[in-house]
């Protein structure tokens, strides 16, 4: 039975009905029979008066007719013919049924109210006179604050000191996370190494976590979702009950009629559907989604068309540095090195993914002196004695740029990418680009989402045209809407919603608007916009797209085991109602059968909340996908490198030479140990989880050619005369260099889309 009334009014009557029913069953057994009438009597008509409340509730609240008219007709009928024992029964069963749902859903919830459960009170402030205990309340934005080991960060900060920190409780992923000084940290995560020290960046009612707990617990208080489904099923049911109640009378007399009822009496409609959506939140919930109500989960089981922001949902929504070109006679490390040394004291956006770069290739910056930036147009200082400059090319008085700057604007500006100038003692030395890249995860969400029945994928960005396009191609979606203000993604949204059930996602204050129209609105909630995340009825916690997929299939799964438990439950009872009317099955017998059917149908409905696959459970491999993932690194500043020597290369060159026979060096000594390594330690693990004839037979293939084209630019650099190259040669290194590149290049982003996705399978 549905549970309408408090849930401690509701424990109270199942203690006295079963009290009731125990008495009398005391009482029979002394043979004083007028007495245990009554105690069975009295848990009867407590139990039928609470049946008839919740029914009545049930038509007030929710306009429609509920199964609980059932259970108050079989009670009242089996003590209108003194059947006062199997009044009982029922009483019991339909009260245990209440139960049952209670535990099932609390159960379920558990993961819910633990996040609120694990809020800190109190926080470990530094000061200059020492560490001091204060309420989280006090804590401002510039403090400084101590994470003893084992404890929940309890506030937004960057790292001072540098930190492992268990983010499982909050995002769902299962291996610790390394965080170095200057990186942000989310409230919520648990401190997995030594005590670490932070700067508040947001205040407590603001923070991460603060805001998760308040969607979950928005998220519990939830009304049950999927009574429509039940409305459309309950129906068909009473018809059938009713005529198989009809029939019992004719065939046997009003004690078959009752057999039937009793039979009839606590529906799987009501019991299973809400058990088995509470279980997918909880699942949910549990991989770092935040679902706001069951009926948010049952509207994504829905939906057949996606519209999703490009920048920060698809993409990874903060620059990162794509390329260097340096004029003839510079080093692009050194270039790098210069402008990573001056950026550090610049807090725009780019100069962050210059210092990163320049920290990512280990080289060593140095502090700045005279430093003065021009908001918007660039920053100069002094580092190690040159005068370096970074920003745009007419701040930094260029009026003609040499080629070889003007083919670097050209080639970012068919890329899509952002291009920074970089001069040295007043001349350009070099060109910075920028892009933001496509998530590892992004192509595999979307191909999910399509096997789940996404019929129609459109990106919707106010992104540039070229660039929006760009992504889209990549990704291989329906339709690109570019340049869309929040007016335009509106209206994007209500022409979608009006041909088929849509699924908005986004994660800026621009999206809030389309989030709150979509059928379904995803907030990507660990950028922090409260807009949307507050907008959204779905809020993913973690900084991974691929959670929507596995919210869609979660959906996908509790809908589909709601429909059995309610169809399975059905065809039970009306095979037990059919033996009831033909006298097989009495009202006492019928009682028990039917909780048992309850029982089986709250079973089914915990399943949605299982894992949806089987974990990778290898820790020497997961460690291993770390390493290798990492390494992937000095790998792509290989190949940017390669592809600068390779248009470097000329005809009579002896810098040529130099430079190819450097890069095969590198090649032989570093690329070729990583494959090998990965081939031969982390594929064998791959392979045996992975399952299949061979899973990964292609990328294996990727190994082997690339070792062949990297032994094949060796042999050819072996064969070049001393004194230069000739124009025949020169074109086949360049070839050679360039197909090099690119096979280890999608070698690469394969290895990283497969390992990002195993990683965050351990989780989910």
């Amino acid at each position: 039975m549905r549970k309408i009334i408090d849930r401690h009014l509701a424990t109270l009557i199942f203690a006295v009905v079963a009290l009731g029913f125990v008495g009398g069953g005391i009482a029979s057994l002394a043979s004083a029979r007028s007495v245990s009438s009554v105690f069975w009597m009295a848990a009867a008509a407590l139990a039928a008066g609470y049946s008839l409340v919740s029914a009545v509730l049930v038509v007030l609240r929710e306009r429609r007719t509920g199964v609980d008219v059932v259970a108050f007709l079989a009670i009242v009928g089996a003590v209108s013919l003194k059947e006062y024992f199997a009044g009982s029964v029922i009483a019991v069963m339909v009260l245990t049924g209440s139960s049952i749902e209670d535990w099932a859903k609390g159960r379920a919830r558990r993961e819910l109210r633990g996040l609120a459960d694990r809020t800190p009170r109190t926080v470990t402030r530094v000061t200059e006179h020492g560490l001091s205990e204060i309420p989280l309340g006090e804590v401002g934005i510039g403090d400084v604050i101590q994470v003893a080991p084992g404890a929940v960060v309890p506030v937004d900060g960057l790292m001072i000191s540098a930190g492992v920190f268990d983010e499982s409780a909050l995002t769902g992923e299962g291996l610790p996370v390394s965080c170095a000084p200057g990186e942000k940290v989310s409230s919520g995560v648990v401190n997995a190494g030594a005590p670490a020290k932070l700067k508040v960046t947001i205040s407590p009612a603001e923070s991460t976590y603060a805001s998760i707990v308040r969607m979950a617990r928005s998220a519990e208080a939830s009304t049950a979702p999927m009574v429509r489904m039940a409305d459309r099923y309950s129906l068909w049911f009473l018809g059938i009950t009713g005529i198989a109640t009809g029939l019992g009378w004719v065939l046997g007399g009003p004690a078959r009629a009752v057999a039937v009822l009793v039979i009839a009496t606590p529906c799987p409609l009501v019991i299973a559907p809400p058990v088995a959506l509470i279980s997918g939140l909880s699942r949910a919930a549990k991989i770092g989604v935040i679902v706001k109500g069951g009926a948010a989960l049952e509207r994504l089981s829905r939906c057949t068309t996606l519209l999703v922001d490009k920048t920060g949902t698809l993409t990874e929504g903060r620059p990162r540095l794509s390329g260097i070109y340096v004029a003839e006679g510079c080093d692009p490390d050194e270039i790098l090195r210069l402008a990573g040394s001056l950026d550090q004291v610049s807090p725009h956006v780019l100069a962050h993914s210059v210092v990163s770069a320049a920290k990512e290739r280990a080289l060593a910056l140095h502090a700045p002196s005279q430093s003065v930036e021009t908001p918007g147009e660039g920053v100069r200082g002094l580092v190690d004695g040159y005068q370096v400059a970074i920003g745009q090319a007419r701040w930094m008085g260029i009026t003609e740029m040499p080629g070889w700057a003007q083919a670097a604007v050209r080639q970012a500006e068919t890329d899509g990418s952002l291009s920074v100038f970089v001069a040295v003692d007043g001349t350009p030395s070099g060109v910075l680009t920028f892009n933001d890249r496509v998530r590892l995860d992004a192509a595999r969400t979307l191909r999910r989402l399509r096997e789940d029945g996404m019929d129609r994928i459109v990106i919707v960005s106010g992104d540039k045209k070229e660039v929006a396009e760009a992504v889209g191609s990549v990704l291989g979606v329906d339709l690109v809407l570019a340049e869309q203000s929040p007016a335009d993604k509106l209206h994007a949204v209500k022409k979608e919603s009006a041909l088929a059930p849509t699924v908005m996602v986004g994660d800026g204050i621009n999206d809030a608007p389309a989030l709150a129209l979509a059928d379904v609105g995803v907030a990507m909630g660990a950028r922090g916009q409260t807009a949307s995340s507050e907008s959204a009825d779905i809020v993913l916690v973690s900084d991974h797209l691929e959670r929507l997929g596995q919210a869609r299939s979660l959906a996908l799964r509790a809908r589909k085991i709601a429909v059995q438990s309610i169809i399975g439950g059905i065809g039970l009872s009306v095979i037990g109602m059919g033996l009831a009317s033909a006298g097989l099955i009495s009202a006492v017998a019928g009682a028990l059968v039917q909780e048992v059917i309850d029982v089986l149908a709250i079973a089914n409905g915990l399943r949605a909340g299982l894992p949806l696959g089987k974990p990778w459970n290898d820790q020497i491999g997961m460690k291993l996908a770390q390493k290798f993932s990492a390494e992937h690194v000095a790998v792509m500043a290989d190949i940017e490198k390669m592809r600068r020597i390779a248009d470097s290369i000329s005809p009579s060159s002896r810098h040529s030479i130099d430079s190819v026979r450097e890069m095969v060096k590198i090649l032989e000594e570093n690329v070729m140990p990583h494959e090998k390594a990965e081939e031969d330690l982390l594929y064998p693990s791959l392979k045996k989880y992975l399952g299949g004839r061979d899973p990964l037979e292609a990328m294996s293939r990727g190994h082997t050619e690339i070792v062949r084209q990297i032994r094949r630019v060796g042999m050819l650099t072996q064969r070049l005369d001393v004194n230069g190259i000739d124009e025949r040669e020169a074109a086949e290194l360049k070839s050679s260099l360039y197909g090099l590149a690119a096979i280890l290049e999608l070698n690469t982003f394969q290895e990283e889309e497969t390992y990002s996705s195993l990683l965050d399978a351990v989780s989910s």
